[in-house]
């Protein structure tokens, strides 16, 4: 089984939750840069959260299946539609053998997930098969995916359904995943931060500038850092740092003034100093801000991030047993077929 890419889009990886434990020697992460958009798509096609799936970036993407397959598509809305048919997001969707899905344009985000039942199987390098394209390994080949590149897809644990009634070309669940759980992607959204290490060694014009100033997400941004465009973050005095260990999310300011934003194909090191750190709850939120958006900061309290993450991962724990469920005790769809 497979899936055939006719158009891969502006960029379109092969990505899983990232390659963990290998930073001491200078490997990064990767990933899903919306892992929680990425988690999701892969509960609802019944696969291990760490399971391969696709991020597509904005549109242009075209697909074709050579056999039946349930799949999932969340993150951003890219308008998927397959032979002229909108197609659900956030839901199950059964597609025949042979349908062609299509992202035309973007209403809200700029990347999207699709996950297929038994994910695609591509080589494990490093415990993960999240593509690092500056590297030129892990997911396809190592590279963005082209016309005519075929992805091998493992063995589903959903059943497929006999038949689809009529010319349909897909079949689309009606349960959903809760709105109050999907992250809440705007074009100008409000990002929150912790203070970082560097925080009181620049000026408290700067500090207070970036807590209260818009930002522009420039055309530069990419996977490894968003490179915004606003108010100078200027240091106190000039002053060199040691470089020291950057997480995602982390908000390095080099020597024009400008934040970076670090993202999933960060460095494991930085020696810029480091202004703040974006909540691990607005990440999903960052991850889909598209360039020529604003962000806004709002600085939280270590604690109240804390209690951020915790009640999110609650939410999408006690969700991902909701959909586990429901696809363990099946439903009834068109014609008398079950999962």
């Amino acid at each position: 089984m497979s899936i055939r890419i006719h158009k891969p889009g502006l960029l379109t990886t092969v990505q899983d939750l990232g390659r963990t434990g290998y930073g001491k020697y200078g490997v990064i992460v990767s990933g899903a840069m919306d892992r929680t958009a990425h988690r999701i798509a892969n509960w609802i096609a019944g696969n291990d959260d760490s399971a391969a799936a696709l991020e597509i970036t904005l549109s242009g993407f075209v697909a074709e299946f050579d056999q039946d397959h349930w799949i999932a598509i969340t993150g951003g809305h890219m308008s998927p539609v397959i032979d002229g048919r909108d197609v659900p997001m956030w839901r199950p969707v059964f597609v025949r053998r042979g349908s062609r899905l299509i992202f035309k344009r973007p209403v809200s985000g700029c990347r999207a997930y699709l996950a297929v039942s038994g994910g695609l199987d591509v080589p494990v390098v490093m415990g993960s098969r999240s593509t690092y394209l500056r590297a030129g390994i892990g997911g396809f080949e190592g590279r963005a995916l082209r016309a005519g590149d075929e992805l091998p897809v493992g063995q589903g644990r959903l059943r497929a359904l006999a038949a689809l009634t009529g010319d349909d070309s897909f079949y689309a669940v009606s349960w959903t995943v809760p709105w109050s759980v999907i992250p809440a992607y705007s074009s100008n959204p409000e990002i929150r931060f912790i203070r970082g290490r560097q925080w009181e060694d620049f000026t408290l014009h700067s500090r207070q500038a970036f807590a209260e100033s818009s930002y522009k997400v420039t055309p530069h941004s990419d996977r490894m850092g968003y490179r915004l465009a606003g108010p100078s973050l200027m240091l106190e005095s000039p002053r060199e740092y040691l470089s020291e260990a950057v997480a995602l999310g982390t908000v390095q300011i080099p020597a024009d003034g400008q934040p970076i934003v670090l993202m999933a194909d960060r460095q494991t090191l930085g020696g810029y100093p480091k202004i703040a750190q974006v909540i691990s709850a607005d990440l999903p939120v960052m991850a889909q801000a598209a360039p020529g958006g604003h962000i806004q900061f709002r600085e939280v309290t270590a604690r109240e991030a804390e209690s951020l993450y915790i009640c999110q991962e609650r939410k999408l724990k006690r969700l991902e047993m909701m959909v586990r469920l429901k696809l363990k005790e099946g439903y009834h769809v068109r014609g008398g077929f079950k999962l």
